[in-house]
């Protein structure tokens, strides 16, 4: 049995130039885990709580030297003697630790980093990467990547409603081919766009290309033209990430679309039309994060995409388990930080595997390089999984990690989407 010995953190920077908690948990058996808490930019209300110190002359109040503070002086304390390898108990120790139903005492981002640190130390215990331990054994397969292609949102003038258009090539004959198709279509969409906008494409807020239009039709349309001039139209399927709560007025419950005020029932109607015009593999948060009345509503009418919760489901088990009972969609967003530990995020997962719903994990749109979330989406063996833009590195790291995993483990073959895929 490997003790924790030490806990330690510091404040990091993020790709988005914020505060990020970064952790170091060692062993007695001179063993080192290191974890680090992202932040997203949409952020589902029901998340753990990320703890900032509110200072406004330091990083504009996004300072976390509070929740390193409390890693140190209250979560190391109370660790210190653990087993590495009883997760769960650590999780549930800091849990009890902090007393509060969404992490607000210590620190959602303070508790979490510990938790990955935690993780990796046990897997180096046993000598085998994160995914690995998280696999329990050899891994098979690695998920199919999702890129981030065009982002939405407000940007500039325009009002885009979708928050991010993705590009799968669910038809690729292996990891490395579907990397290629992305970085392939990823440049010639630069090309397509320029061409139709008559400007130099800008790089969006989650470094994609900006979206040139306001009409969500008219953006598919503009990468259906890209993947089709790359030639790989028949291997390539789309996702969207619509973030629904950006654009929803709680006081008149309507959503944004084509700068007018919709019911939940005519988004369903539109967004139900355009997987009648382009092949989907996901569409996700549709709808507001607690529209519960309306997203059976929406699961039922896309019957040619899986609908996935993301701020609705905030990979939290409570929340999928009455998704579920509900019927309310076909999956979520696997993104661990949202929930605040490794065995909460773990437990969501396996409700969902075991009801037939779908993990999608995903990184955040504050990052690291390193992140997790890549052990998770190799090491559970998910379908899918959300890789972020052909830019920058840690989203470029996340691929790479894809294509890593699979050379490192012979036999070793991309997921297959054919039983996945509804279109």
């Amino acid at each position: 049995m490997a003790k924790i010995t030490n806990v330690r953190a510091r404040q990091l920077i993020d790709c988005k130039r914020r505060p990020v908690v970064e952790v170091d948990v060692e062993t007695d058996q001179g063993v080192v885990g290191r974890g680090c808490a992202p932040t997203g930019s949409s952020v589902g209300s029901h998340e753990a709580f990320v703890l900032r110190d509110g200072d406004p002359g330091r990083f504009g109040g996004l300072g976390v030297k509070k929740a390193v503070d409390n890693v140190q002086t209250v979560i190391r304390p109370a660790l210190v003697g653990m087993d590495i390898e009883s997760l769960r108990d650590i999780d549930t120790r800091m849990i009890e630790l902090d007393g509060t139903e969404n992490k607000a005492r210590l620190g959602g981002n303070a508790i979490y980093s510990v938790s990955v640190a935690c993780l990796r130390a046990a897997a180096e215990t046993n000598k085998v990467p994160a995914y690995e331990y998280l696999c329990g054994r050899k891994i098979h397969t690695v998920p199919v990547p999702s890129f981030n292609v065009v982002n939405g949102g407000r940007q500039g003038g325009l009002v885009q409603p979708v928050n991010e258009f993705h590009l799968v090539p669910y038809k690729a004959d292996g990891i490395e081919e579907a990397a290629e198709i992305g970085c392939v279509c990823f440049n010639m969409l630069e090309r397509v766009i320029a061409e139709y906008s008559r400007d130099i494409p800008r790089i969006g807020t989650s470094f994609g290309w900006v979206a040139p239009s306001e009409d969500p039709e008219k953006v598919l349309e503009i990468i259906a033209d890209a993947v089709n001039r790359c030639g790989y139209t028949d291997k390539v399927a789309y996702g969207l990430d619509w973030a629904a709560v950006e654009m929803y007025d709680a006081g008149s419950r309507t959503y944004l679309l084509h700068g007018e005020r919709i019911s939940a029932d005519d988004l369903i109607a539109y967004a139900t039309r355009l997987t009648e015009k382009f092949p989907f593999v996901f569409i996700e948060d549709l709808l507001d994060e607690d529209d519960w009345d309306n997203y059976p509503k929406a699961n039922a009418s896309l019957s040619r995409t899986l609908l996935i919760g993301d701020d609705f489901i905030v990979s939290n088990p409570a929340r999928i388990r009455r998704a579920f009972e509900t019927k309310a969609v076909d999956g979520f967003i696997l993104k661990p930080n949202q929930v605040g530990t490794v065995s909460e995020a773990l437990d969501t997962h396996a409700f969902a595997k075991a009801h037939g719903l779908y993990s999608v994990p995903s990184g955040r749109a504050g990052g690291v390089v390193g992140d997790i979330i890549t052990d998770f989406s190799v090491g559970l063996e998910v379908p899918f999984v959300k890789s972020g833009a052909l830019r920058s590195g840690e989203r470029l790291e996340r691929l790479n990690f894809l294509l890593r995993a699979c050379d490192l483990t012979p036999g070793c073959t991309m997921a297959d989407l054919s039983s996945v895929v509804r279109f």
